[in-house]
């Protein structure tokens, strides 16, 4: 019987195994920020990456499970379950262990978990199907059932940005449902109790809500920020001054500098995504310069002056570059 699934979460992080916790905070941080769903909207690799540093980072930034992970390699978990029993030999992957000691994998697994011969089992959620031993060790079957059940729900930005109360058939039950302001793609909202129940315990598990937020034509959120795109005509992007931005809270007047550049990003302080602190991040301005279409006869006019008493030549330090 072979273990599955075994992910290296040294190497998801990109550190070594003897990094040190800050190490791993650092490239965990990167990581996230690289692969997270609000900065790849829509992308699965990068939402599947995200969940896997995550995960990594859950393990080895808590000591104990990482010295679990360092001490059993690929059968981590299952020492996890046992409650952390160790064996001699040097730490590292477990395809290095001594299993000469044991006459089977299923031995070892047995001690792992406590099940010595005519020992009576303890009570605990086994890692395989089956519900508990068998006469010839583990059933290897599915994995356990979980009684934890998500379901998509899908939400407008204004939905997200005010918080939303959603009423949601479970069943044959109606509940109602309460979003709080600032959810984000990914967010998981809990309603306790309201999953399948265990056919023993008869005690019921939950079900996670996952937010979906449906793109908005102007605004998308990076991190805190609300990020929108405004466009800017020439005159304004070389004389500056006041300019009005559409917010979440209506449009307001934003000073424009002189001599901006399209793709410029401006700040407006805590006009962006609420918090759960209760404030708000910033809304970022990104301007474009927009030149007329259809320019009129006097406004072409204007620009060919602009043209011919121009000092500044923009391209004048390309012109000696050669590959």
């Amino acid at each position: 019987m072979a273990a599955t699934g075994f992910k290296d979460y040294y190497a998801l992080l990109g550190v070594s195994r003897t990094a040190s916790t800050e190490e791993i905070k650092q490239s965990f941080r990167k990581l996230a920020r690289q692969y997270h769903p609000d900065v790849n909207p829509g992308d699965k690799g990068a939402e599947a990456k995200f969940k896997e540093v995550s995960e990594a980072y859950e393990v080895l930034s808590d000591p104990d499970k990482r010295k679990k992970y360092d001490q059993f390699g690929q059968y981590w978990q299952q020492a996890e379950r046992a409650g952390g029993a160790t064996y001699g030999g040097a730490p590292g992957d477990m395809g290095g262990f001594d299993f000469s000691g044991y006459g089977s994998f299923d031995e070892f697994i047995n001690e792992l978990l406590g099940r010595f011969a005519g020992a009576a089992p303890r009570s605990r959620s086994y890692p395989y199907g089956g519900g508990g031993p068998t006469g010839f060790g583990f059933d290897t079957g599915a994995p356990a059932q979980s009684f934890d059940q998500e379901a998509n729900i899908s939400l407008s930005f204004s939905e997200a940005f005010h918080g939303a109360q959603k009423r949601l058939r479970i069943g044959t039950d109606e509940v109602e449902v309460r979003i709080p302001p600032g959810a984000r793609q990914g967010t998981k909202v809990r309603l306790k109790g309201r999953g399948p129940a265990h056919p023993h315990t008869k005690q019921r598990g939950d079900i996670y809500l996952v937010v979906q937020l449906t793109p908005h034509p102007l605004f998308k959120l990076e991190g805190d920020n609300l990020v929108c795109e405004v466009p800017i005509t020439p005159d304004e992007a070389v004389l500056g001054g006041k300019i009005e931005v559409p917010t979440p809270d209506g449009s307001v007047s934003m000073h424009l500098p002189a001599a901006t550049k399209s793709g410029q990003t401006l700040r407006l302080r805590g006009k962006g995504w609420p918090r759960a602190k209760g404030d708000r991040g910033d809304q970022l301005v990104r301007v474009v310069i927009l030149p007329p279409t259809h320019p009129s006869a006097e406004e072409r006019q204007l620009y060919e002056k602009i043209r011919d008493s121009r000092r500044d030549h923009p391209r004048q330090g390309l012109l000696d570059q050669r590959l």
